[in-house]
């Protein structure tokens, strides 16, 4: 805990980003939960429900990568601030719904937050190396995966009690006023890239080139294409889980939905609890063992959870073995953001994390599809013991194959076409989530 004390204490800036991020996190999860819930009561439609689902994965795909080439051409600190007061903005169409044939407003709205929010989203990844020095960026990443779940307990909790106090105007002034406290504490970071740490402007109709370097310097590397291969794998087990768990606690533990929310929460409150040790130890490790072993042990406490119902339908081993699995999922996460940030060099970092969350998204995009499709066919058990499975995999791939060397990938010359050395990429939920 000494080493989590020193670090919150030291580092001013690293505190801002942190508040900033959990505000803005907390602000979110208010909005996903309370419109879930308010779109279902409008139209009573769960097609309606899913489509609020999809308009809130296309914009990472098709705008991560962009997100990401605009992360390194401009000033960081600045992308956040203006990001977070567009997203406020972006919200006021929000109080016009009122019934069921204005539910389009929210498709368009979340589409439009979605598209914004991936800027702050590699920024904010970006910017964490700038925020400490090096041997304390684990750290750093463990107290920002904390939000995520810190954000969830609260920000869920509170956008069920918002939408049935106030419906989508409460949810929606909530997020907004996130959004501008989460600007004001941007604007307190003193840090201002230095001229070496920037590239020099370019013309807009450069971006595209600029976003197939990127691409080249993720395929070339190979540290680099493992991580994404990680990123791939999980992204797509995360959606089958994410949409087969309320089948599996309903169909196969015989719950109620009161009991899926306390699954859900207990996995969230494991998450607190995991974090806070991986923020005070977690320096102590390598990040790729961090990765490799977490995502290890992530995978078999998942392949428990989903086949001790053919033993038994008890259902204490779910909220213990979700409780447990907080520790594993954070030691995953950590290493795969301080592997991310520290293969890539400063001034390519933000593509790298642009691509990561596109790929995060295409994969969750099939893996939805894809857990709905075979869930009735084959059945819950064998489809969502895939996402164990997944994990196991892609944690052992890390551990057999992927290099101890964390130099950045060098900066390509303008005359050779590239020759790329070392390095990886990072998430803040969308990866911010």
């Amino acid at each position: 805990m000494r080493t989590l004390w020193r670090v919150l204490t030291r580092y001013r800036d690293l505190r801002l980003l942190l508040s900033a991020g959990l505000l803005s996190l907390i602000g979110d999860w208010v909005l996903r939960t309370g419109l879930a819930y308010h779109v279902y009561a409008l139209t009573g439609s769960t097609l309606a429900s899913a489509t609020t689902l999809l308009a809130s994965l296309l914009p990472q795909i098709a705008f991560g990568p962009l997100a990401g080439v605009y992360a390194d051409r401009w000033d960081r600190r600045r992308t956040m601030i203006v990001t977070n007061l567009l997203l406020a903005a972006g919200l006021l169409p929000l109080l016009a719904v009122h019934s069921r044939d204005q539910v389009w407003i929210v498709y368009l709205v979340t589409v439009a937050q979605g598209s914004l929010a991936q800027f702050f989203i590699t920024a904010e990844a970006a910017m964490m190396p700038r925020t400490v020095p090096s041997p304390e960026l684990v750290t750093a990443n463990a107290l920002n995966g904390q939000n995520r779940d810190i954000a969830r307990l609260a920000g869920a909790a509170l956008g069920g009690l918002a939408a049935g106090l106030g419906g989508i105007t409460a949810l929606t002034l909530i997020d907004m006023a996130s959004f501008a406290v989460a600007a004001a504490i941007l604007a307190l970071i003193r840090h201002r890239p230095g001229p070496a740490s920037r590239p020099a402007p370019a013309p807009a109709h450069h971006a595209i080139r600029e976003l197939t370097r990127g691409a080249r310097i993720a395929t070339h590397h190979p540290a680099l294409r493992l991580l994404l291969l990680f990123v791939l794998i999980t992204g797509a087990g995360e959606a089958v889980m994410g949409t087969l768990m309320a089948p599996f606690v309903r169909d196969i533990l015989h719950g109620d939905a009161g009991i899926y929310g306390l699954i859900l929460s207990s996995q969230a409150a494991g998450g607190i609890i995991g974090g806070i040790a991986v923020a005070a130890a977690g320096s102590r490790f390598s990040p790729r063992h961090l990765l490799g072993y977490g995502a290890l042990a992530f995978g078999g406490l998942d392949l428990v959870l989903f086949l001790y119902p053919l033993r038994t339908q008890a259902l204490w081993p779910a909220f213990a073995i979700m409780i447990a699995v907080g520790l594993p999922g954070a030691l995953t996460v950590t290493g795969l953001f301080t592997l991310l940030q520290t293969t890539t060099d400063d001034a390519h970092r933000g593509r790298i994390f642009g691509l990561a969350n596109a790929i995060q998204g295409a994969a969750m995009l099939a893996g939805t599809l894809a857990a709905g499709a075979l869930g009735d066919r084959l059945g819950i058990i064998p489809v969502i013991a895939v996402q164990g499975v997944g994990y196991c995999a892609a944690g052992a791939l890390m551990l057999l194959f992927l290099t101890r060397a964390t130099s950045p990938t060098p900066q390509p010359s303008t005359n050779a076409r590239m020759t790329i050395a070392s390095r990886t990429t990072r998430t803040s939920d969308g990866m911010k989530a």
